[in-house]
């Protein structure tokens, strides 16, 4: 007799359990497609603790001179690309204007104005040695951040810097600032002392303008908003533009010799004089003070920009003036381990160059952050020897008569101030747009041999917001996690790791029974999930991919997914907290995105890491192609744009999609830079000659699209479509795979 199925479960409770938590399994199991454990996220750095300016940045030099000079071009690049000067703005007459002549024993001081962009001044004084001729070494001096720059008068704490002989005269010792342009100046030096922005005289601009709502528009806007940082608009790229223009008409003085120029300065400007020395070649000399260290990178919003110090730090940067001499001072501050820290690789490095003896540091640790008497002596040896003055050492300062504020001040009613406040801050930025816009269009390639500069320039930018090319072969590792039998297809739950960068992404493998040799990746706002439907089946787009034998990957990228406790895409992103001193982090982009990569950057890598495994897979696909809609198309034009002919063909559904529409600098999509080098459609623009379907844009491609292709030779290689938005998935994957 046979029982009936019911009384058979009642009297085997327990096998009755198990049947139903299988039966509850295998449903799961088509639902979910997790890779990791619930809970449990992918073991990625990126997930840590964000990188800030009070970070780590060791150097370590590279082994060959060949390599440092492709490291020092790319690195000079990464630089000017941070400061906005990628590529430099036009240099416009400088109109200069030299008054109020002040005359003291051995030198004289005159007022200076001059402008480094049309309307914007930089301020300062100007000190010229008595009683010398022919062509004389030129100085330039950047201040730093004591309290009103050039003015700055140490009278309140001068009897003490004396006893514990930080200085030697109560009279000269009231401005160390003063001080070494006056000695220099007896050395037979022309010395520009010249003021930073928001200092002294420049009062044109504030120094920290801080994120203010009126200025935070989608036009007209100021510093210090997320418009701004997508032009690459900051303050410390306009105060190196300044030294740059200052550095301009210092050379061009009938009394100065511009092969023997030097630049010192201390605290931020320290970072003035080695940033100078990355970006211009002129300097034959330098000497930046308490500021070079693997320690503190420096805490103003006018020594930080987004991409500046990105895998990169103060004492590499420092670097790139070698093998030029390179004198450094430290303190008992962030650069106090300079000797241990930072000196000995930079050593190696100049070693390495055949000039181990022109590079230096001094660690005067016996005094606090300092430009005083003890340090100056120092540089006025290291000029002395470097710019060939010929001086009997040691050099001695002599006492002098400071200059008052009347006496320096380059504004009075025959040279009335300049305009200032926030129609003047716009009217600025309005006037370097424009200049820049102007640059880009004039770069829009016509023919192939104006496609070769465009690429270096719009793809050199692009290089450094995203931050990385294809990985290698051997440094992506794969881990299968499961294996699940489909029918006609094998789903494979896997990790890809990039082992040299500790990065982990959880991916989903469809590859049919009889595959085709083609895969296609897709990335989507929604992760990997976006390849299955509602019941956990693949949705009816990839399950036709499937049947025509073709491979389908799908990918969490960071913030996507599994990132995610709960596994809800991230709506921002991770912005650094805390504050310098002189600004709260989580309101300058330059704190968190000169040393973190945008989130954007960050899935472009992973995209990239995904296509590498892919193309170089031991089963060798015949064709690789990508599949991004939406937000997900500038993920996909950013991969290809770096990855090139490795990704075969790439599908992109913009709809209408633009960076410019972000002002926000914790928006998923932040791009600082973006909107300089010509948003989404300069992205798209860099697949040239590569096949590419475009849709989302309207019955033409941008223009400077269609030009690009069109230089490279390969209009039919792209694609417009203009199907109504519910027909062009299927029509994409039509012309993927056909």
């Amino acid at each position: 007799m046979i029982r009936p199925a019911a009384t058979f479960m009642r009297r085997l409770p327990g096998l009755a359990l198990l049947l139903a938590l299988a039966s509850t399994s295998l449903a799961d199991e088509s639902l979910d497609h997790r890779v990791l454990a619930p809970g449990k996220l992918p073991d990625d750095q990126r997930l840590g603790a964000m990188k800030d300016l009070n970070g780590y940045f060791p150097f370590s030099p590279p082994t060959t001179a060949a390599a440092w000079h492709e490291r020092a071009e790319q690195l000079r690049r990464q630089t000017l690309l941070a400061l906005g000067l990628w590529p430099m703005p036009e240099r416009t007459p400088p109109k200069a204007v030299i008054h109020g002549r002040v005359e003291r024993d051995e030198y004289t001081v005159d007022r200076v104005y001059l402008e480094s962009f049309p309307g914007h001044f930089v301020t300062g004084s100007l000190y010229r040695p008595k009683g010398k001729t022919g062509r004389l070494p030129g100085i330039l001096c950047p201040h730093g951040h004591w309290p009103e720059g050039r003015f700055y008068d140490q009278s309140a704490k001068l009897l003490q810097e004396i006893v514990v002989g930080a200085e030697r005269f109560e009279v000269g010792g009231r401005s160390p600032l003063q001080s070494r342009c006056v000695q220099l100046a007896r050395m037979g030096c022309v010395v520009f002392h010249y003021d930073m922005v928001g200092y002294a005289d420049s009062k044109q601009l504030e120094h920290r303008p801080g994120l203010r709502p009126a200025m935070n528009t989608l036009k007209d806007w100021g510093y210090q908003s997320p418009q701004a940082d997508l032009h690459l608009q900051g303050v410390m790229g306009l105060q190196t533009y300044n030294s740059i223009r200052a550095l301009d008409w210092l050379c061009e003085l009938p009394d100065v010799d511009a092969k023997r120029i030097g630049v010192t300065g201390a605290s931020g400007g320290g970072t003035q004089t080695f940033i100078l020395g990355v970006v211009d070649p002129r300097p034959a000399v330098i000497l930046p003070a308490v500021m070079v260290s693997t320690a503190m990178q420096g805490g103003c919003t006018c020594e930080n920009a987004c991409y500046l110090r990105m895998g990169t730090g103060n004492v590499e940067l420092a670097g790139l003036f070698a093998p030029k001499p390179l004198g450094m001072l430290a303190a008992n501050d962030w650069t106090k381990e300079i000797a241990t820290k930072g000196l000995p690789e930079l050593e190696r490095l100049y070693e390495m160059l055949g000039a181990k003896h022109l590079v230096k540091a001094w660690p005067l640790v016996q005094f606090p952050h300092n430009y005083n008497y003890v340090s100056r002596e120092v540089m006025y040896s290291w000029f002395n020897k470097h710019l060939k003055l010929g001086l009997k050492e040691p050099i001695v300062e002599a006492d002098y008569v400071p200059l008052t504020i009347a006496e320096m001040t380059v504004w009075d009613a025959k040279h009335p101030k300049p305009p200032s406040g926030d129609e003047y801050e716009r009217s600025l930025l309005r006037r370097i747009t424009s200049d820049s816009d102007r640059q880009l269009a004039e770069l829009t390639p016509r023919d192939a041999g104006s496609l070769e500069p465009y690429r270096q320039v719009i793809g050199g930018a692009f290089d450094v917001l995203i931050g990385r090319k294809l990985p290698k072969a051997g440094d992506v590792e794969y881990e299968k996690i499961h294996e699940r039998d489909r029918g006609s297809y094998l789903e494979f739950g896997s990790l890809l790791r990039s082992k040299s960068r500790h990065e982990e992404l959880p991916v989903i493998f469809l590859l049919p029974k009889q595959w085709s040799k083609q895969v296609v990746i897709w990335a989507d706002e929604n992760g990997k999930q976006a390849l299955f439907a509602g019941d956990g089946q693949p949705r009816k787009e990839v399950q036709q991919l499937l049947k025509a034998g073709h491979s389908v990957v799908g990918v969490d990228l960071i913030g996507q997914g599994e990132f995610a406790a709960d596994g809800q895409t991230w709506k921002k992103a991770r912005i650094a907290q805390g504050g310098s001193g002189t600004a709260k982090w989580d309101t300058f982009a330059g704190y968190t995105y000169g040393y973190n990569y945008p989130l954007i950057s960050q899935r472009v890598h992973d995209l990239l890491t995904v296509v590498s495994y892919v193309r170089n897979h031991e089963r060798r696909p015949e064709r690789v192609s990508m599949l991004g809609v939406g937000q997900a198309a500038a993920w996909v034009a950013a991969a290809r744009a770096q990855a090139g002919s490795a990704i075969d063909r790439a599908a992109l559904d913009t709809r209408g999609f633009r960076f410019a529409e972000i002002n926000a600098l914790d928006g998923v999509n932040y791009l600082p830079g973006v909107l300089k080098y010509g948003d989404l459609p300069a992205l798209v623009s860099l697949s040239a000659p590569h096949p590419t379907w475009l849709a989302g844009e309207g019955s033409t491609a941008p223009e400077l699209v269609e030009a690009t292709y069109r230089a490279a030779g390969a209009s039919k290689g792209l694609v417009i479509s203009t199907a109504a938005e519910g027909q062009r998935l299927g029509q994409a994957l039509d012309w993927l795979v056909e």
